[in-house]
């Protein structure tokens, strides 16, 4: 991913916040030749071996599974608060832009089977269940329910590479800075309200 020096994000516990915060991703990988891509959760975790991985599965009938033994490199894509930037909210001439933020994660991913796959199941539910007034936990699942888990390929990946990008005007001025905040809050639209409050974390 390029990223000027100026927007690349290198601090460890902020992507690993965010990719917690942020894990509904894209999983890309090589399938037969093709490029293959699949939007789903995808869970950041330290193993047992106290490195950090993502962990999901995608259904058997997605053919970009197949794709995981021949070659397993794969790229997982997160993306977070993005907003057009217009240039007429500088005090000078310049060109609209777009603020965001996004991280890319490299690695090689396994296939996991057997108890594995219930215990990935286990923790993505409950992680998301956690909330609801009445959560639901896969141990209370009926046997006919879970037959459906033989319908899921569940997978690690190893993380080999981090790219963060964290654009969020950190080029401008503190009055023109201050200045796209006010101009964000106005539109108040989700992502643009999302954006400033990106942006107010960081004041210039």
């Amino acid at each position: 991913m390029y990223t000027p020096e100026i927007y690349k994000n290198e601090n460890s516990e902020e992507i690993k916040k965010f990719l917690q915060e942020n894990s509904f991703g894209i999983l890309i990988n090589q399938s037969n030749g093709k490029l293959c891509a699949t939007h789903i959760p995808l869970e950041l975790e330290i193993n047992k071996e106290g490195e950090d991985i993502l962990y999901g599965h995608i259904s058997k009938e997605n053919p970009q599974w197949k794709g995981f033994t021949d070659n397993d490199q794969v790229l997982a894509i997160f993306s977070g608060p993005h907003s057009y930037i217009s240039s007429s909210w500088y005090d000078h001439e310049n060109v609209p832009t777009w603020n965001y933020i996004a991280v890319h994660v490299y690695g090689k991913i396994k296939i996991i089977e057997g108890e594995g796959v219930i215990e990935s199941l286990k923790k993505l539910v409950d992680k998301y269940e956690q909330n609801s007034k009445k959560p639901i936990r896969i141990e209370d699942l009926s046997q006919k329910t879970m037959l459906q888990s033989r319908g899921i390929v569940a997978f690690e990946i190893e993380i080999t590479e981090i790219q963060a990008t964290r654009k969020m005007s950190q080029n401008r001025d503190e009055t023109n800075y201050q200045n796209i905040i006010t101009e964000l809050e106005e539109i108040n639209t989700d992502q643009s309200i999302a954006t400033a409050k990106e942006m107010k974390k960081c004041p210039i």
